[in-house]
């Protein structure tokens, strides 16, 4: 038999119950209102252009034309017998220098490489042109192929002989100058540098039809600290990878990051370049 008391004592007990488990879900629901108000807020821009389909096809695109100022000083060094109004017309070597020689003294240009050997009485069947990269920054591709259309309109270059070779940095100048505008030359010969592949691997239409025909002779020292062997084997395989026949690495065993003196000495380098025509 159930004492009243103790039966009045569970009643009220489940009475306090309820009561809990009501407020408890009526924080809830207030809680998830809250949530639901807050995600409404922040996804009501994304959920209108999702079922809007006008927002959805709006395009926009952007065009401006860039007009950029060059300017880059050079040496230049003529073959014997050039005539400025001359009907000969002669093969063009541009030649890139290294970090070392920025700047604003036009004279550190001839401390390596074909500037320097003119400097020393060899005489060149070339233009040879030394441009000098400005202080502080690297070789530019615009810039070069602005001064590469000066020189066409200034002097009697031959456009099927037109070469182009640097060391160290101008090596990386070499590589990217000729993965961007391979139709403009007869043949490279970049020296200790390293490049970009995707410029070569990713190349379409006539660009990739003129980097799988560009003549190239690589040339780096096995023991070059400065810029690893690995970056000119990188290039060549590159060009290879996409069918070019006509490229060629040197690697001279025991240079290090000097392998220009070798190269540039060479006779049969010059020669080499003599035979290549676009």
């Amino acid at each position: 038999m159930l004492d009243p008391g103790s039966r009045k004592y569970r009643f009220n007990g489940s009475k306090s119950l309820l009561r809990s488990n009501l407020t408890m879900i009526e924080r809830t629901r207030s809680t998830v209102l809250r949530f639901l108000l807050v995600l409404a807020v922040a996804s009501g821009p994304a959920l209108a252009a999702a079922s809007d389909p006008d927002l959805m096809q709006h395009r926009k695109s952007f065009q401006r034309k860039l007009t950029q100022k060059v300017h880059l000083d050079y040496l230049l060094d003529l073959p014997e017998g050039y005539q400025p109004r001359g009907a000969r017309r002669w093969p063009l070597l541009l030649f890139l220098h290294g970090a070392g020689e920025r700047g604003t003294n036009l004279a550190k240009v001839a401390t390596h490489g074909p500037p320097l050997l003119a400097k020393q009485g060899r005489s060149f069947p070339f233009i040879v042109v030394s441009p000098q990269c400005p202080a502080g920054e690297t070789w530019s591709t615009p810039a070069l192929l602005a001064l590469l259309d000066d020189l066409h309109k200034r002097y009697r270059v031959d456009p099927r002989r037109v070469y182009l070779t640097g060391l160290s940095m101008g090596g990386f100048g070499t590589w990217a100058l000729a993965a961007a505008h391979p139709e403009r030359f007869a043949a490279i010969a970049p020296v200790c540098g390293g490049g970009d592949i995707v410029q070569v691997l990713l190349a379409e239409g006539e660009r990739r039809k003129a980097l799988k025909s560009l003549p190239v002779w690589a040339f780096h020292g096995a023991k070059d600290p400065v810029v690893k062997a690995e970056e000119s084997e990188r290039m060549v395989r590159a060009f290879r990878d996409i069918g070019n026949s006509h490229v060629k690495l040197t690697v001279y065993p025991e240079a290090g990051h000097d392998a220009w003196t070798e190269t540039y000495n060479n006779p049969k380098f010059y020669e080499w370049l003599l035979e290549q025509r676009r």
